[in-house]
């Protein structure tokens, strides 16, 4: 459980350097749309929101009932109609969640919101994104993505979400059957949602494409495996998260043990929900329940809890590990785009060993996650290629952890549904601290976040800021379409498995084209080697 940790240390970095109406008919006229567009009506009762010049902004928008009390590590339930114009001006609570690096410790299990940035006007149903956060399953939330690029240069619907995170996401015990999976269950309640109410916000429920980074992208890998999120979303696309992502022990960062999975057994995670209620005097789920999630003794400071924060599989809603369905072809056909950042570790390897890596550790570190087969994978990446130990390691974690598994993915994939395979190689991008001699930042995980989303649009360069609006021409229409390629921007050729199958993104002329992703991450020798 240490991966999470350094996940969320990882994701809240990023978040500490960045800093009484009706629907709006779609042939309404301008007059109209302008006196009435502040309001709109969803299923459950009206909602207020924000206008601006160019777009509309709804926020705090509950998609489910709070899940506290009798609801805690239950299904989501359905919210309690209003019927006065709900005030969607300002962010519902963020899912409970221990702080990091600066961030804001929140408390509140009353979390399951949902935001929708549209248009200011439009006269047809657009295409909707669903944005689903990173943060490791146990930190993030939907308010912190600002979709106005998305909107206003792709001319879509975007809506960002909550969901339960850590113990309250992916508690699990033989007494609640079917639970550990209730944070991809809030997931599936906000695609619901969508698909109920898009229309309403100018938006074509027929039309749904969910995307996300880190844990966001596990999350829809999940969901593309689980037999209930059937028709909920039409595309998909998976930044630096798939089902195939995995590590030998010290993979993830230096010192984390093996992950041969992403998601946790039903066994193993009632082991340590029976743990949890032993240590706490508890007989019966009702008396784990009464435990608040705040305070010196609450749930969320409790060590045992937080090792609960991985999905569970076993259940209706993730009947198997999404890996081994995945791998088998058993998930839902759809277009997908699918990829990672050129440079994925050494963000890790930043906030994990801030003193840097020597040679001798370099060799310990090796030794200690490949055994046998050490020496071969010295002779692969032998210092003396590298400007540094950290360097030689993070390369050669991204490639076994990251790249190569996704290239992986996306072999699997392009059997069945149509792919494209992407990476950020921008290695100028802005860093969230100050730089490591001996370790530059690169293209690290995380860094594709803020070429779709304002976080630190001021510190891009007009090179990046021109990849920003091309990339997110080809996030958008492939929302749109299902192939990412149109006017003004490279060809992006489907993946085939062909010579040069992986879109790679860098500023500059000629800095977006295909490259042979394969050897860049030298994939061969792992495939050989696994």
């Amino acid at each position: 459980m240490r991966l999470i940790t350094a996940r969320r240390a990882a994701v809240f970095a990023m978040v500490w350097a960045m800093v009484g109406g009706s629907a709006i008919p779609l042939h309404a006229s301008i007059a109209e749309v302008t006196s009435r567009d502040s309001v709109v009506r969803t299923d459950s009762g009206p909602v207020r929101g924000t206008v601006t010049a160019d777009k509309r902004l709804f926020e705090g928008i509950p998609f489910a009932a709070p899940p506290v009390g009798d609801l805690r590590w239950r299904s989501p339930q359905p919210v309690t109609p209003w019927t006065e114009p709900r005030d969607a001006t300002r962010p519902g609570n963020t899912c409970a969640q221990l702080p990091q690096l600066g961030s804001v410790r929140s408390e509140s299990e009353d979390c399951l919101y949902l935001n929708v940035t549209t248009p200011r006007r439009t006269n047809r149903p657009l295409p909707v994104m669903v944005w689903v956060h990173g943060g490791g399953f146990t930190s993030g939330s939907g308010d912190f993505y600002d979709a106005s690029w998305l909107v206003n240069q792709g001319d879509v619907v975007v809506v960002t979400v909550n969901y339960r995170l850590g113990v309250f996401g992916s508690f699990s015990h033989p007494d609640l059957p079917g639970s550990g999976a209730f944070g991809l269950e809030d997931q599936q309640a906000a695609l619901r949602w969508v698909k109920r109410n898009a229309r309403a916000f100018g938006g074509d429920p027929r039309n749904v494409t969910v995307f996300g980074e880190s844990a966001g992208a596990l999350s829809i890998c999940a969901q593309l495996t689980s037999p209930s999120a059937a028709g909920l979303f039409h595309r998909a696309i998976m930044q630096s998260g798939t089902c195939t992502v995995n590590w030998p022990k010290n993979g993830l960062y230096p010192g984390t043990p093996e992950g041969a999975t992403l998601f946790s057994s039903p066994e193993e995670a009632a082991g340590i929900a029976t743990q949890l209620m032993a240590g706490r005097g508890c007989q019966s789920i009702d008396c784990l329940r009464a435990i608040p999630a705040a305070g010196a003794n609450g749930l969320l400071d409790d060590p045992t809890a937080q090792l609960l924060s991985r999905p569970v599989y076993g259940t209706a809603v993730l009947p198997e590990d999404p890996k081994r369905a995945f791998t088998a072809g058993r998930f839902h056909r759809m277009p997908l785009m699918m990829g990672t950042t050129r440079d994925e570790e050494r963000l890790f390897v930043l906030f994990t060993r801030p003193g840097g890596i020597d040679a001798a550790q370099y060799a310990s570190l090796v030794a200690d996650s490949y055994g046998d087969n050490a020496a071969k994978v010295t002779a692969q990446y032998p210092l003396s290629d590298y400007e540094s130990p950290a360097v030689a390691w993070s390369t050669l974690a991204t490639d076994r952890v990251w790249s190569c598994p996704t290239l992986t993915a996306d072999r699997i994939a392009a059997k069945r549904a149509p792919v494209y395979g992407f990476e950020f190689a921008d290695r100028t991008v802005p860093t969230l601290g100050p730089e490591m001699p001996e370790l530059p930042w690169g293209a690290y995980h995380g860094s594709d976040l803020l070429f779709l989303f304002p976080l630190v649009a001021d510190r891009l360069t007009e090179a990046q800021r021109t990849m920003s609006r091309q990339i997110i021409a080809y996030w958008t229409r492939f929302a749109r379409t299902g192939n990412p390629n149109g006017h003004g921007t490279p060809h992006w050729p489907r993946f085939r498995d062909q010579a040069k199958p992986v879109q790679a993104f860098e500023p500059g002329p000629g800095g977006i084209q295909p490259i042979d992703f394969s050897a860049r991450h030298k994939c061969g020798f792992w495939d050989r080697l696994y």
